[in-house]
């Protein structure tokens, strides 16, 4: 099992460019399945998450391969309809080839998910909405069993802005009967995303990044020609790895207004930060000053990013309050950070950090989840030591290459096998 080795107390300097969003590729990935023939992608990234859903879409009858530049995927019939557990288990996004089966062929079993292990993601919130539309869905031995005849639109209000729900109604709605109205769904740039692909694909969507989706059934949708969004957390997570370093950093390929909410606590914090019309910049800061977040829905700050700010805050000048308020299990990091010295009071919902700038000391860690394996990273480049970060195939699930990233900025880091 590979594990990082980081030798820190070096400011990063350079320019970095982000590769395409994991959190888009998944869904557009899984949208292929509504029109069958050659599907192509641009910007796809190599991610162990990609890896898996392609594994899945194989199972379904589908061809995946890279050509150059392009991800193609080659939709035919499926031979069956079942999306079984040993797949399904790696990753919960698999979830989202429910409603594209379900729409096209009138049918799925689909396994319930797996994925990292931040807190309660209910499967209701993809359940029900289908039952709206017309579907007679069971859960049988830990499948999910949906069977349509062909779903109908309907008015659909969720309960709160589901990011996965929103995405796989609006995958299914798109070749529902008739008219279907999706009230209170997320506003994330990689649902933007999604319903331009769709668009593209013949699919009658408006209302998109607002808080209301109109989706327009069609007969038929035809194969997708698109180019995914450059990821938001990895430029977040590589604009927080130059501020925790004091170094001068320049994150190229992303789009700066996705990551407002960032960069908005960034300057609250004393950081000097530029930006183009894809690119942004922070500039050295040698003491920063300690700032509160709330994690929230887009465009609030994400939840995907919290663990890394809290990386930031223990440096910071002053005490920081940090409050998840989209999942109830996402301080797992804070004993790991607490191990290299962080002083992080956390209770349920909430940590207070207490920052020290060059308090934090190297040690062997361990990550728990995909971004909680990126603050890690980041404090160990905070430290004069050699720190130890395993468990990183978390990493892996979304993360193109950090470690070479970081290494062209001038981070000592490599990854070994442990």
């Amino acid at each position: 099992m590979d594990v990082m080795i980081i030798k820190g107390g070096k400011p990063l300097n350079g320019s970095v460019a982000t590769s395409g969003a994991k959190n888009a590729a998944l869904p557009l990935l899984f949208a292929s399945l509504l029109a069958e023939g050659e599907h192509r992608f641009k910007n796809v990234p190599y991610l162990n998450d990609i890896d898996s859903t392609e594994l899945l879409l194989n199972h379904l009858n589908c061809q995946t391969y890279r050509d150059g530049e392009w991800f193609k995927v080659l939709v035919k019939e499926p031979e069956n309809i079942v999306a079984p557990y040993d797949i399904v288990r790696k990753m919960r996004a698999s979830i989202l080839c429910l409603g594209p089966l379900l729409a096209r062929y009138g049918e799925a079993k689909v396994s319930l998910p797996g994925g990292c292990a931040i807190g309660s993601r209910p499967i209701n919130l993809h359940i029900e909405p289908l039952r709206q539309l017309g579907a007679d869905i069971e859960i049988e031995n830990g499948y999910v069993i949906a069977k349509a005849d062909r779903l109908v639109g309907d008015r659909i209000v969720f309960d709160f802005a589901t990011v996965g729900g929103t995405e796989n109604i609006m995958m299914a709605a798109s070749l529902c009967q008739g008219e279907t109205i999706l009230e209170n769904v997320a506003k994330e740039p990689e649902i933007v995303d999604l319903a331009v692909c769709l668009r593209g694909m013949g699919a009658k969507i408006e209302g998109e990044g607002s808080s209301v989706i109109t989706i327009e059934g069609v007969d038929e949708l035809k194969p997708a020609n698109h180019r995914v969004i450059p990821d938001r957390i990895e430029a977040g997570t590589l604009l927080i790895a130059g501020a925790i370093t004091g170094g001068d950093v320049k994150v190229t390929n992303c789009v700066p207004q996705d990551i407002d909410s960032l960069i908005n606590k960034l300057v609250d914090c004393g950081f000097e930060i530029e930006t183009g019309s894809d690119w942004v910049r922070v500039r050295p800061c040698a003491q920063w000053a300690a700032v509160d977040v709330d994690t929230a829905p887009h465009p609030g700050f994400p939840t995907d990013l919290q663990a890394q700010f809290m990386a930031l805050m223990t440096q910071a000048k002053g005490t920081s309050v940090i409050t998840e308020r989209i999942f109830e299990n996402r301080f797992m990091h804070v004993q790991e950070l607490a191990r290299m010295g962080a002083n992080i009071t956390p209770k349920s919902q909430v940590s207070v950090v207490r920052g020290e700038k060059g308090g934090l000391s190297s040690a062997p860690v361990m990550a728990t989840d995909l971004r909680a394996s990126a603050s890690l990273i980041l404090a160990a480049l905070a430290t004069d030591g050699e720190t130890r970060v395993s468990r990183i195939y978390h990493l892996d699930r979304g993360y193109e290459n950090l470690e070479v990233k970081l290494q062209g900025l001038g981070a000592q880091i490599e990854r070994r096998s442990g």
